[in-house]
């Protein structure tokens, strides 16, 4: 399985003081796991952009570290710059580049924004795709006012209420959490140093005011000369080259020109290859013409041969021992598993169920790691019931290897058997989540949390009719006794559970 990959790029108020990134910068490297790809800082701007990659766990724990030094370090009453800002750590997004979801990320900036709040009494935002309020996925509206305006307001302006955290700004004012796709920050320079003519362009390339759909900008001052600060947030709808040509003849309108542009952190190299074909008039070229791409494609492709398996409903439908009854358990219930996590992500956010979301992100935790252990198990309880193959081949020539060959069997069925034991369980573990999704979780979607319930069950009865069958003749093997045991009391649980969930589909929808 490819690692799980997610980009941070926070943005801090501060690039006067090289000391205070420093002092951010390590704490954010400290963290294992975590590799810092850039640092972009602005002094007129007054901003630093850092970039940073890692594991989803751990890229959430820098960022948290990094926005608490940033907190200690930089005082908003004191600072400066071109750029809008409205906190020490201005803004955070989160963004998926590899094994990782837009979801992911969204729930990794939602956990992030609790515990800056709850834990630095920082006021929470959150934008773009992790956005609570509709109103509030554009960072610009966000930010609007700024720090000193914003501190006026954020008591008694119901507008200005953060998501999370004390209605109030300190000297860390406040932070805006997001998850969002790649973007480029794109500036480009003017051969003058009259600022207006920035902001008339920017204004007609941003899309808010009619412009390039993908595009936001705004006209600044920035050594000496005026920029038209950008971000292209799809490079494919909304081209580098394109844009570069619009703001060069807007430009000519007003008797100046382009000075030369910059990247602020890192850009995909998709879109410098777009710029490329359009510049240089290459209509046929293919990015496989590219060495490095080509050295990767077969890379690629030869690791892909390798990993080329069926469809796990193909494998089991193959006639093979293995996978087979447990291994069809395990993913009966993670699917019943990725249902209530359905239900509890298409609960939480919503006013009417403000009540829930608590529970809600706690199922969503722990139904993960629910989804996880079985889908492990699928593999697992294939493997289990190999280890019988493997014992019943033991040689049997005399006496001895008869004796080993027996204890071995039985020590292989034994394990082959606590396998689906655990899946079991698991199952049980699920079917008392979906059961509590269906209690408390979005009406609309009650009869997918009833679903889920449903596929736990018959993850089940398969898991439980594997552990009975592999202990076929150790009913009297004290350990055997107890495996037995257990999956008879879970019997009884999943009854009682599905009994329970008769009623609540009934109270609260009729069905």
């Amino acid at each position: 399985m490819p690692p799980k990959i997610v980009e941070c790029i926070p943005n801090f108020s501060e690039a006067r003081r090289p000391e205070v990134i420093d002092a951010i910068i390590a704490v954010v490297a400290s963290v294992n796991g975590v590799r810092m790809l850039d640092r972009h800082s602005d002094v007129d701007h007054n901003r630093t952009v850092l970039t940073f990659v890692g594991t989803p766990e751990a890229v959430e724990e820098a960022a948290y570290l990094g926005i608490a030094k940033a907190a200690e370090l930089i005082d908003l009453n004191q600072h400066q710059g071109e750029h809008p800002r409205l906190g020490a750590a201005d803004v955070v997004p989160f963004v998926p580049i590899a094994g990782v979801t837009m979801q992911e990320c969204v729930e990794m900036a939602r956990r992030l924004g609790k515990r800056v709040a709850d834990t630095l009494d920082i006021p929470v935002y959150f934008y773009e795709d992790a956005a609570i309020r509709q109103d509030r996925k554009n960072l610009e509206d966000i930010r609007r006012g700024e720090f000193e305006g914003i501190k006026e307001a954020i008591a008694s302006d119901p507008y200005r209420e953060p998501d999370l955290g004390p209605k109030r700004l300190g000297p860390a004012g406040a932070t805006v959490i997001g998850a969002r796709q790649p973007l480029i920050a794109y500036n480009i320079f003017l051969n003058t140093p009259d600022v207006s003519i920035a902001q008339k362009i920017a204004r007609r390339v941003r899309n808010s005011s009619g412009g390039f759909h993908f595009v936001k900008g705004m006209g600044v001052l920035v050594e000496g000369l005026a920029q038209v600060s950008m971000n292209l947030t799809n490079f494919h709808r909304s081209p580098m080259a394109q844009v570069t040509e619009f703001v060069r003849r807007e430009a000519q309108r007003y008797g100046v020109g382009i000075h030369h542009s910059e990247i602020v952190g890192l850009v995909p190299s998709q879109a410098m290859v777009n710029a490329a074909r359009y510049y240089m008039q290459m209509d046929g070229f293919e990015n496989a013409q590219l060495l490095e791409n080509r050295l990767f494609g077969f890379e690629e492709e030869e690791q892909g041969a390798a990993n080329d398996k069926p469809d796990f409903i193909d494998q089991v439908a193959e006639g093979t021992p293995a996978p087979g009854g447990g291994s069809a358990a395990a993913h009966t219930a993670a699917l019943g598993a990725a249902l209530a996590l359905m239900v509890a992500r298409l609960t939480v956010g919503k006013d009417k169920y403000a009540a829930a979301e608590a529970e809600c992100w706690q199922v969503i935790e722990e139904g993960e790691l629910l989804r996880t252990r079985l889908t492990e198990a699928i593999q697992h309880d294939a493997e289990a019931f190999d280890g019988i193959l493997i014992a019943r081949r033991l040689p049997r020539a005399d006496e001895a290897q008869i004796a080993a060959r027996k204890e071995a069997i039985r020590v292989a069925s034994l394990y082959a058997a606590q396998v689906p034991l655990e899946t079991a369980r698991d199952c049980v573990a699920v079917l008392r989540m979906t059961l509590r999704m269906a209690e408390i979780g979005n009406i609309n979607a009650i009869s997918d949390a009833a679903a889920g319930a449903h596929l736990a069950k018959a993850g089940f009865e398969a898991a439980r009719l594997n552990v009975r069958i592999n202990l076929l003749g150790y009913e009297q093997d004290p350990e055997a006794q107890v495996f037995l045991e257990e999956a008879d009391a879970l019997c009884a649980e999943v009854e009682n559970l599905m009994l329970s969930l008769g009623s609540v589909l009934k109270e609260r929808a009729g069905l």
